[in-house]
């Protein structure tokens, strides 16, 4: 996200913006997957920049992601509509022009028959990527524009259409859930049980701005299929406990030839904290990460909050993967 003191503080002295400090300390982890996705919960939207309740961040915040490894930005969230159809468009416009792959809002119902599913193929795995949101904050899409909001019947009729380009797997991407709230809901567990009936096998969740607990289903030794009901923020301005941090997840999947089906090797998570400073009079923001490594030096007061993150996320998930 991009509320506005984290837009004011990249901004340089020539009016220009930069981004890099913000993830420089995750992009090694980040970078080094073969796939990485972020719920992008904004808009590009030109001037005049804001942040809550109707975003617009610079081109710069998107140009940075990418830069720090993120492949797929995932578009249908409660935000995806604050600058009208214009910021929609332009956001579209603005990812295509620097080769960013994207889903979950598009142009024009041509556009989204054409280009969803999201199909990605790596290493000879063909995935399929979904993505919903439950709202767009009551605004309403302009024709031709389309977003992609829960609807089961609808999410059945594309997880359909999904077979016909036979995917090894089905990621889907929702973002759901009660706001500040730990635990899922029960439309949230509902709709996560209708995912995994109709083929889904790994349910990636997002909006209530905390880490919720993922649910592992096995056969045997194997992974049958993996929900992560929240990922929690990942750089915000958000200070209210638990929303000032967030989770990677951290899946690998593989088969063990071309004619193998692909399986759930592995699911994890790692943490990040954001770091707010100031400096120059303005509130700088960093992403420090929980993982063993080099780190940013921290006041003792900072080391104590990232601690108190940590642990109680920790909680919530409740157990080792």
């Amino acid at each position: 996200m991009q509320h506005l003191p984290q837009v004011q503080g990249a901004r340089n002295e020539d009016g220009s913006f930069s981004y890099d400090s913000c993830f420089h300390w995750v992009k090694e982890r980040i970078s080094a997957a073969d796939l990485a996705g972020i719920n992008f919960e904004t808009t590009l939207g030109e001037v005049p920049y804001a942040g809550y309740p109707l975003f617009s961040s610079p081109d710069a915040f998107a140009f940075s992601l990418k830069d720090t490894g993120f492949d797929i930005f995932f578009q249908a969230n409660n935000h995806a509509l604050d600058r009208g159809r214009k910021g929609l468009e332009r956001t579209i416009d603005l990812l295509d022009s620097v080769g960013i792959k994207h889903t979950g809002t598009f142009g024009s119902e041509g556009a989204r028959s054409l280009h969803y599913p999201l199909m990605v193929i790596k290493n000879g795995i063909r995935i399929a990527f979904l993505n919903y949101t439950y709202d767009t904050n009551g605004l309403i899409v302009q024709e031709p524009n389309q977003i992609n909001v829960t609807d089961t019947n609808l999410i059945k009729q594309d997880i359909g259409r999904t077979q016909l380009y036979k995917p090894d797997i089905i990621i889907a991407q929702m973002h759901w859930g009660e706001e500040y709230r730990t635990t899922p809901s029960a439309d949230q567990r509902r709709l996560a049980d209708f995912l995994l009936r109709q083929g889904v096998r790994i349910v990636i969740g997002h909006h209530p701005h905390v880490v919720q607990p993922i649910v592992m289903e096995r056969e045997g030794e194997e992974i049958r299929n993996v929900v992560y009901y929240s990922l929690g923020n990942f750089i915000s301005n958000q200070q209210r406990l638990d929303t000032d941090g967030g989770m990677l997840a951290e899946i690998v999947i593989g088969r063990k030839d071309a004619a193998s089906p692909v399986v759930i090797e592995k699911c994890n998570y790692s943490l990040v904290w954001v770091q707010r400073r100031m400096d120059n009079g303005k509130v700088r923001f960093t992403l420090i990460p929980s993982w063993k490594g080099h780190k940013p030096p921290m006041e003792e007061e900072d080391k104590q909050k990232m601690d108190t993150f940590v642990q109680r996320v920790e909680r919530v998930i409740g157990h080792d993967l």
